[in-house]
């Protein structure tokens, strides 16, 4: 099949730029916009661009390096995915979740999602931080859809627990040795990139979304077939449509994602710790 081709390459050259010397982590951490600057806190040990990759999705988002760091965060063998694929950037979904499926026929067991993300519900202020407990991702393309390659997963995997239970609790823990109010709740994906309107946000209040972005989702399902577990932490960078008293923008999203990434940094470090711990056979 096409994608299973496709990835099998894309290993290959990823392989042979580590070489023999470099260990692909169990853990990988992708950065939303806003936040790709906690990869400066990574002690690389390799650094390779998507570019680098033939016919490896590019970002263009902005805000997205675009690269993978492998190295130690906070003591911890990591891979980060400094920039993510978004399927509003034309790209098929397979490819937006390609980087996952490679990374877990690489040996990744764990992935922390992070995104920037609108507040939807009562309670939600730009710079919060909130833990993902569940998503709704009907009102984007399935990653599995298409003819099942049962090496990945089942035809009809259960997502009845999509973000791992011990992984939240790890990183409440973490929070409250950190005095951070981690909020908690559900994440909704959009395709975008246009920002939703007052008249959509309000319906996805009333579907008991939290928040809303446009990632995250979509990859977590992929990593779910393919049996790795998720933790999902979203950056409230602004208040949805209708809710505030300003015009949405881009730059605002990144702005002020990059003023909460010492805070998001300092949380995934300490979570990472037990992460870790739990991870290691």
């Amino acid at each position: 099949m096409e994608r299973l081709a496709k990835l099998e390459a894309v290993k290959s050259q990823f392989l042979h730029l580590m070489g023999n010397d470099v260990e692909m982590p169990e853990i990988a951490i992708v950065l939303g916009s806003g936040l790709g600057q906690l990869a400066e806190g990574v002690d690389a040990q390799l650094v390779v661009p998507y570019e680098d990759l033939e016919d490896f999705p590019v970002s263009s988002a902005p805000g997205h390096v675009g690269r993978f760091v492998i190295g130690t965060f906070a003591g911890v063998p990591v891979i980060v995915m400094q920039g993510r694929i978004h399927f509003y950037e034309g790209y098929k979904i397979n490819d937006v979740v390609l980087p996952m499926r490679l990374l877990s026929e690489m040996g990744v067991e764990t992935f922390i999602l992070t995104n920037a993300c609108g507040g939807i519900q009562d309670g939600m202020e730009p710079g919060d931080l909130m833990l993902i407990t569940d998503h709704i991702a009907s009102f984007v393309h399935s990653p599995l859809r298409g003819p099942n390659i049962d090496g990945w997963g089942v035809r009809f995997p259960d997502m009845t627990q999509v973000y791992d239970v011990e992984l939240q609790e790890i990183t409440r823990s973490a929070a409250q040795q950190l005095g951070i109010d981690l909020k908690e709740g559900i994440y909704l994906q959009v395709p975008g990139p246009a920002f939703e309107t007052p008249a959509e946000v309000r319906a996805y209040k009333i579907l008991g979304a939290d928040v809303a972005g446009m990632s995250t989702a979509t990859e977590a399902v992929a990593i779910r077939h393919l049996g790795g577990r998720v933790l999902g932490i979203s950056c409230v960078t602004n208040l949805a449509a209708g809710l505030g008293d300003r015009w949405l923008t881009g730059e605002e999203v990144n702005i002020m994602g990059a003023l909460s990434s010492e805070k998001f940094g300092a949380l995934l470090a300490e979570a990472l710790r037990s992460i870790c711990n739990l991870v290691k056979p």
